[in-house]
């Protein structure tokens, strides 16, 4: 644990360098962090670029049936979810800057914004994953702003794609996190080449303690997948692989996201 806490304050007193110390108070929505099942905690996900308005409504309607936390669907479909789940306890959200984070910060805060007012109640954004390789803390700090702002009241998921990063470059990443006001962080797009494991979970946990949330996602096929990243932290667990996993079988298609993009 002593090699986690010197990782640790390295981090922090580079982010200090940069930013100067953390804001006192830091406002975050509330964010759903908790479920009685394991169904509860699942973000039922289909991302792919092929997926059509009938995959959709099959997806939503999927997700009353286990009572899955979320359905997560591209922008272009919030509209849809949220007819489709108007009276349903299942949230819809949605990703911004997906799956790159190489956008203009200006356009994944209008993005968030615009997703929100069509019925969007979460947002996960992807990081600005090139600012943060270039050593550019506070262009990273202030893309999640930007996007926590847009996205308000709803609550902010930020995807670090922990594939490409080192562990330092994970924890910096958490540490912004938490004074930006988003209220979660999150492994993986499942398009960057990589996806959760629990050791990046419970690194990252160990970055954000109980002020944020921690959601896996990208390579979770089966119940023991989730279970696994839950038991290293994770709060929430993002899956295109849902209903096998709450069912239990062994995932032979993986349906419908994406971490071979298949895999969400």
């Amino acid at each position: 644990m002593s090699a986690v806490s010197d990782l640790l304050a390295e981090a922090q007193s580079r982010i200090d360098d940069a930013l100067g110390p953390a804001p006192a108070d830091v406002d975050r929505p509330e964010a759903v962090r908790s479920a009685d099942d394991l169904a509860g905690r699942i973000d039922h996900t289909l991302l792919k670029a092929d997926a059509t308005q009938a995959a959709i409504v099959e997806l939503c309607a999927e997700a009353r049936e286990f009572g899955f936390a979320s359905v997560c669907v591209n922008t272009r479909w919030v509209p849809l979810a949220a007819e489709e789940l108007a009276d349903s306890p299942v949230m819809v959200c949605t990703v911004v800057g997906f799956p790159l984070g190489a956008m203009a910060r200006r356009a994944k805060a209008a993005e968030a914004e615009i997703a929100v007012a069509e019925g969007a109640d979460e947002v996960d954004m992807v990081l600005d994953i090139g600012g943060l390789l270039s050593g550019d803390l506070a262009a990273v700090y202030e893309d999640m702003v930007a996007v926590a702002d847009g996205a308000s009241p709803a609550p902010v998921k930020v995807i670090l794609e922990t594939a490409l990063l080192t562990d330092e470059q994970k924890v910096i990443a958490c540490l912004l996190a938490l004074r930006s006001g988003v209220a979660y962080v999150k492994t993986s797009t499942g398009f960057g080449g990589g996806g959760a494991s629990a050791a990046d979970i419970e690194l990252m946990r160990a970055a954000v303690g109980d002020q944020l949330g921690v959601k896996a996602s990208g390579g979770i096929r089966t119940r023991d997948d989730a279970e696994r990243m839950i038991a290293a932290g994770a709060d929430r667990v993002g899956a295109s692989a849902s209903v096998s996993i709450v069912a239990g079988e062994a995932d032979s298609d993986s349906g419908q996201g994406g971490a071979g993009e298949d895999d969400y």
